[in-house]
């Protein structure tokens, strides 16, 4: 690439800017690059002294394929195609970026230290792996394990944006065979995040798109006091999340033994009420209906009572409140509720 008007480089360069950041977020990439661009141009003029050159060589030479490279018109190994028009790039839809689009935002994904930047690196990611096309590219290029890691970033909104992306990776299957790995870190997010918070949230969707199917289901198995624990302290939404784990869970009878013995909150019955929220109350219909499905013998029954706290004494056990409430709902005014206690209590 040679040393051509800066006009037709700002020109790509504003194109490129809405693959990033979309129209509203694009002015902290801009200043960046245009940043970059001026100092190209002091470059260029004779014997100009090397000490206006006070960034590191990081911040000066973008790495070839990076996005920086890209939109700002430095010379790079990689070339640009030239049949790419500016104005086409732009209003390119996430399922509609080239390869190269993918490798540059990862790249710069890398290398970028703005948590901003970053951000809106993810989201464009995350966008961009809705389809089913980008999803096996950013694989195939190593991405997962480049975005993954920043579930440890300081920043908690790169970390929700990670585990957006995350999850829209994770609609793959075959993803799901590198993503999995991560299982034990995004549990510890869960745990260690605020209540109700948004990485608690991006955490369980996660989650629930890996249990959907019963491969992975087992690396969740100690994980079920945390989720009912959850279900009980958490807002609608959080809730709504650890129930549909859950229920995926339970739909599985070879994770039923670890899930009547995890230990569960006794107040996990006091849900059972008419003044839960409806989509609350359906899904712990669903999980109970799946717990009361399961038969076991006379031995682990004995067995599982002598365990303090478990799931089993506080939901089956004869014991339990939860039958005592669920004729109560009976009464309930959704005929959807009322429906699926009677396939409970029967």
């Amino acid at each position: 690439m040679g040393d051509g008007s800066i006009t037709p480089r700002i020109g790509n360069m504003k194109a490129l800017l809405g693959i990033v950041a979309g129209a509203g977020a694009s002015y902290g990439i801009y200043k960046l690059i245009s940043e970059i661009s001026i100092k190209r141009n002091k470059k260029s003029v004779p014997n100009e002294s090397p000490s206006v050159w006070s960034s590191s060589p990081s911040e000066l030479t973008p790495q070839p394929g990076s996005l920086l490279a890209k939109v700002s018109g430095l010379d790079v190994v990689c070339p640009r195609p030239a049949d790419v028009a500016s104005g086409d790039i732009v209003h390119q839809s996430p399922d509609n970026l080239d390869p190269q689009h993918l490798k540059m935002l990862l790249s710069c994904l890398q290398t970028n230290t703005k948590p901003s930047d970053r951000c809106r690196i993810l989201v464009t990611l995350g966008n961009a792996a809705a389809f089913t096309v980008n999803q096996n590219l950013i694989r195939e290029y190593e991405g997962i394990h480049i975005i993954a890691g920043f579930l440890s970033d300081s920043a908690a909104e790169v970390r929700v944006q990670t585990l957006n992306a995350l999850n829209n990776l994770c609609m793959n299957i075959q993803n799901q065979e590198q993503i999995k790995v991560y299982v034990p870190q995004v549990l510890e997010l869960i745990e260690m995040s605020p209540v109700n918070s948004d990485l608690q949230l991006g955490a369980l969707r996660l989650m629930t798109n890996l249990s959907v199917t019963e491969k992975h289901q087992h690396l969740l198995k100690d994980s079920i006091t945390l989720l009912l624990s959850l279900v009980v302290v958490s807002n609608e939404a959080l809730q709504i999340q650890a129930l549909k784990v859950l229920v995926n869970l339970s739909s599985n009878p070879d994770m039923m033994d670890d899930i009547v013995q995890a230990q569960a909150p006794a107040s996990v019955v006091l849900l059972f009420d008419a003044r839960t929220a409806f989509a609350v109350l359906l899904r712990l219909l669903t999980f109970a209906g799946n717990l009361k499905a399961w038969r076991p013998s006379v031995q682990v029954a004995d067995e599982l009572r002598r365990k303090q706290d478990c799931l089993f004494r506080v939901m089956l056990d004869e014991s339990s409140q939860l039958h005592s409430r669920l004729v109560q709902l009976l009464s309930h005014p959704d005929g959807e509720i009322q429906a699926q206690v009677a396939r409970i209590l029967t």
